[in-house]
């Protein structure tokens, strides 16, 4: 189905949780949500069911941290099942991914995000609140262990906060079929609301002038890569480079909330429709028409955090 500015959207960011074991400080405004406030995963089922109706391909469950469900699986099992969902991804911020990762491809699992702003123990501490480094790194082993694919690291460099740390990020893509991708800081926390810590993709090219660009491919992330390097390094320029025009996402959330819009508070609640299959549907492709033309980051930062909104 195509928006009214004539955007295919065929990907659904399905947010199951608001609640998350670390304490990012660039990633929430509030309180997480309580555990009554989240979907069954039957409920689940029967929107991501309706959304596949209106032609939606691609499905990427998020959080919070998706993995503090204890029916993560079933999630993704009653997902992979849908008529019409060819791929299903899942963003997590790997501390637990050691133990899940079997089970989680079993269910029908392709490919996995990963936040890791920091590969110092110190900074990685700072930054989340908790001292686990050594867990997400033991879960990314573990991804590529089980044949996760393409397995991806996320990072939110901050100056003067973690921005030194750019080199061994990037020696992640350097040693293993990672790809590795900068992701600007948007103001969805106190942290991000100040311009002055945002370090751009440009800045971070300009310091490392032996990555190259590679063939464009769909999606929002531009890559680069370098000589003897088994992955790739990415930039994702929601800030300084704004890509809304290629956007093909919308967002689920949790509570039953469809948002269209990363940057827009706009919601739209379809949980009275969910008896309805026809009605459901129907309101869905009413909400992707409503979808707006693009974010205004730079005139007015969302109301909610992405622990609410989904990463």
């Amino acid at each position: 189905m195509k928006d009214s500015f004539g955007r295919e959207i065929s990907y659904l960011r399905v947010s199951v949780t608001q609640r998350c074991n670390l304490n990012c400080v660039y990633c929430g405004k509030e309180g997480c949500a309580k555990k009554e406030a989240e979907l069954s995963a039957r409920d689940i089922c029967r929107l991501v069911s309706a959304f596949a109706a209106c032609g939606i391909k691609k499905v990427r469950i998020t959080g919070g941290e998706p993995l503090v469900r204890a029916d993560i699986c079933e999630i993704v099992k009653s997902i992979h099942a849908i008529a019409g969902i060819e791929t299903i991804a899942l963003t997590t911020n790997g501390v637990y991914l050691k133990q899940y990762a079997a089970a989680l491809k079993e269910a029908g699992l392709q490919s996995v995000n990963i936040s890791l702003d920091s590969t110092d123990e110190s900074t990685y501490r700072h930054l989340t609140g908790a001292a686990v480094l050594h867990k997400v790194l033991e879960g990314i082993e573990a991804a590529q262990a089980v044949g996760l694919a393409p397995i991806k690291i996320n990072a939110v460099l901050m100056k003067g906060v973690n921005s030194d740390g750019a080199e061994e990020l990037i020696a992640l893509a350097e040693k293993a079929p990672l790809d590795v991708r900068f992701i600007e800081l948007m103001p969805f926390s106190v942290s991000g609301e100040d311009k002055e810590l945002i370090v751009t993709g440009a800045e971070i090219l300009r310091q490392f002038p032996f990555l190259k660009p590679l063939r464009s491919e769909p999606g929002t992330a531009r890559y680069y890569g370098a000589e003897g390097f088994r992955g790739r390094v990415g930039f994702i320029n929601a800030v300084s480079r704004k890509f809304c025009a290629d956007c093909n996402r919308v967002r689920l959330l949790c509570d039953g909330k469809v948002k269209p819009c990363l940057g827009d508070d706009t919601l739209y609640d379809v949980m009275p429709y969910i008896e309805d299959e026809a009605a459901l549907v129907e309101q869905i492709q009413s909400i992707i028409l409503k979808k707006p033309a693009g974010h205004h980051f730079e005139e007015q930062a969302p109301a909610h955090g992405l622990n609410r909104t989904g990463g």
